[in-house]
């Protein structure tokens, strides 16, 4: 189990990660922002960060936009991407830092104030066109604080009818992602809580909307790849955003915190045949507070890769003979066999036959990319959350 097969090797050839172009910004904590030498200052050299971890890595061709945070001239900015060698994919909302959104956005009570955000996601669904982008990305940060605040049923069935008209919006090649997550910033309940609810939404509208599962985006305890096995089967499971977490955010590296369950997770989708399947997306949706950005967004697309690996060398007949003859810890430990398998040299191997480096880290460490953009971005005005 030292090997990977040149079938596994096939399929971690066709592996794709999306970046997002928020990674490379300033970000924190919920008390400040921190600024760092050779943060990017527009879209434009945010994508070109990006694109560093693809050429390192081979498995990011494409760079998440946010929006307004990234509004450009979309021809130039996708001609950009072009040059630097990626492309620019998913196009993401907000609705979260605006006054008029802190009673909610989508499923506000003032008319007025709902069709602001429904406006809001039609000019995301024009630079879709722009940029060439598929999906359009709505997390929302909407609910109540109190009991009695708000009318629960009253604002589901507003978002029902605001995602309805952003629905109808979309080009025949276009869709919908609706991401959840269980709490905050509100705090009594979520609008957008869990996977069901979500589900619930994107299924009253169409086959061009799905669910956007984030793994930062549960309770402590949560069972994630059950979900992921749920939304698979139902055909309603269209992105990740992969993170990690230790209590109750999640920007942190995508298996930090448990690389275990990352591999369970990479496995059902496997298993459910998600895997390099055009309509399940991987993506990344992390920030770094504390470390080099490129080379955390680096770190974290090789955590998905060797998780992927370690997951598809799970000898699944094996498997299965030990489920169906009832013995648990047989099953166990074909999981654990493949799990605690170290893929990295074989990875790191192939990555040199595809003239890629066999130590990414090392590498951009050894570039120098990170003093030039520090001497050359002096000044200006550097990206961060709203920005």
């Amino acid at each position: 189990m030292s090997t990977l097969t040149p079938n596994i090797l096939a399929e971690l050839e066709k592996q794709a990660i999306e970046l997002p172009s928020w990674a490379f910004g300033n970000s924190g904590t919920r008390f400040k922002v921190f600024g760092t030498p050779g943060t990017p200052r527009d879209p434009f050299e945010k994508v070109s960060d990006a694109a560093q971890v693809h050429r390192l890595t081979g498995l990011a061709p494409t760079v998440a936009l946010h929006i307004p945070w990234d509004k450009s001239d979309y021809d130039a900015l996708r001609q950009h991407a072009s040059d630097e060698g990626v492309a620019l994919g998913t196009i993401n909302s907000n609705t979260f830092q605006d006054d008029d959104y802190k009673f909610g956005a989508l499923t506000h009570e003032d008319g007025r104030i709902r069709q602001k955000a429904i406006d809001h996601h039609l000019e995301c669904i024009d630079i879709m066109h722009a940029t060439g982008s598929r999906d359009l990305k709505i997390w929302l940060a909407e609910g109540s604080n109190y009991p009695g605040q708000a009318d629960m049923r009253g604002r589901q069935d507003r978002l029902h009818e605001s995602l309805q008209t952003i629905y109808a919006r979309l080009g025949e090649e276009q869709r919908l992602v609706l991401e959840y997550k269980f709490f905050e910033p509100a705090f009594y309940h979520t609008d957008v809580p869990d996977w069901g609810t979500s589900y619930a939404q994107v299924a009253a509208l169409g086959d061009k909307a799905l669910v956007c599962l984030d793994t930062g985006h549960h309770a402590p305890g949560t069972n994630i790849e059950f979900i992921v096995m749920q939304l698979l089967r139902l055909g309603k499971l269209g992105s990740f955003d992969f993170n990690s977490r230790f209590y109750a955010d999640d920007d942190l590296i995508v298996g930090a915190a448990d690389p275990f369950q990352l591999f369970r997770i990479v496995f059902e989708v496997v298993r459910g045949g998600g895997l390099n399947n055009p309509d399940v997306q991987f993506m990344l949706d992390q920030c770094h507070n504390v470390e080099n950005k490129i080379l955390g967004q680096t770190r974290s697309v090789l955590n998905v890769q060797e998780m992927t690996a370690r997951a598809l060398l799970v000898d699944t007949d094996a498997l299965r003979e030990a489920q169906i003859s009832g013995d648990p810890l047989a099953a166990n430990q074909v999981f654990m066999d493949a799990f605690y398998t170290d893929v990295r040299p074989a990875l790191a191997e192939w990555r040199e036959s595809r003239g890629l480096p066999a130590d990414p880290m090392r590498a951009f460490a050894e570039s120098g990319y990170q003093q030039k953009i520090e001497q050359e971005r002096a000044g200006g005005q550097q990206a961060g959350w709203g920005a």
